[in-house]
Formats: C-alpha cells, sequence, structure tokens
C-alpha cells in the first residue's frame, strides 16, 4: 500500500510541477508555493496580476489536484512513518505514529489553504483568505518536512542496523 502511495505522490507531484510552470513569475518566483505564503492581499494579488486569466486558470487547476496530491501524500507520509516506527520501539516508535497522525493534521491545514486561495483566485478582496492560507501553509509545511525527516532518519538508521547485522553474519 505504502509502494501505491508513494508512487500516486510522485505522480501528482510531477502534474503539479507541469502546471505550475505557467505561474513562475517575478511576482512568484515560487509560481503557487509563493501564493500559498504570499499572507497579504497585496502581495496575492500582485501575484494574480503577474499571472493574468490563463495563469489564474493553471493556478485552479493545481489548487484542484492538490486536493488529490494532499490526500496521496498525507497517506504516503504517514504509511512510511508508521512502517519504520513499527522496526523500534520506545520513544521513536511514538514519535513515529505521532508523526504518521500529523500528516492527517497537515492535509486537513492543506484543504484550508486550498480554500482561501481558490477564494482569492475568484475575485475575493478579503485580505483574510491571504492569511488563511498562509496561516495553515506553515504549519503544513512543517508536519510534512518532519514526517519527511521522520522517513530519511529512521529509514537510514535501519539500513545501516540491517547492513551491519548482515555483516556480522556472513560466513
Amino acid at each position: 500500500m505504502w509502494i501505491v502511495a508513494t508512487v500516486v505522490t510522485l505522480g501528482l507531484l510531477a502534474v503539479m510541477r507541469a502546471l505550475d510552470a505557467p505561474l513562475l513569475t517575478s511576482a512568484a518566483p515560487y509560481g503557487i508555493i509563493s501564493f500559498e505564503v504570499a499572507r497579504t492581499l497585496a502581495s496575492a494579488r500582485a501575484m494574480l496580476d503577474s499571472w493574468g486569466g490563463s495563469g489564474a486558470v493553471w493556478a485552479g487547476l493545481s489548487l484542484g489536484v492538490d486536493y488529490l496530491f494532499l490526500c496521496s501524500y498525507a497517506l504516503a507520509i504517514g504509511l512510511a512513518c508508521t512502517l519504520l516506527a513499527t522496526t523500534t520501539h520506545g520513544w521513536r516508535a511514538r514519535l513515529g505514529n505521532l508523526l504518521a497522525w500529523a500528516q492527517i493534521v497537515a492535509a486537513l491545514l492543506d484543504a484550508a489553504e486550498n480554500f482561501g486561495l481558490i477564494q482569492l483566485l475568484l475575485g475575493s478582496q478579503d485580505g483574510t483568505w491571504a492569511l488563511l492560507a498562509w496561516s495553515c501553509a506553515l504549519p503544513k509545511f512543517f508536519l510534512v518536512c518532519l514526517g519527511i525527516l521522520y522517513f530519511i532518519i529512521a529509514g537510514t538508521a535501519l539500513c545501516i542496523v540491517k547492513c551491519l547485522h548482515n555483516q556480522s553474519t556472513f560466513p
């Protein structure tokens, strides 16, 4: 299941990168990610203006795909943390399980962030939507990065332990 979720996540990531290409402007140097962390209505509007009408369509498509992506990355990272947590015990296992559940929180934050960004794309002049998106994006990125970091560190440690164990049993 983890492999399927990871393949789907990587596929959706590739689609989102393609959708993001027209959104890379001087006002939005990181494309849709710049929009996610715009924080103010003025900054968000500057990005929307730099994209023009077709750019707003690309951004809308990206946000639509992101609703699928948030489900897949939360599942992939959450399963990875859970699987690695089963290979250890104590605080490391508890941390892995906690970070797995944290991916659900990250996905919910991502969904709320997308909703705020969609309101801006639809022409809302309420700066609260930009602030909501920013307020959700930062903890989302933090939780996702923690989950990925756990996967990298715990996965590397597991590989080292297995390699050392195999060397010690090698005739």
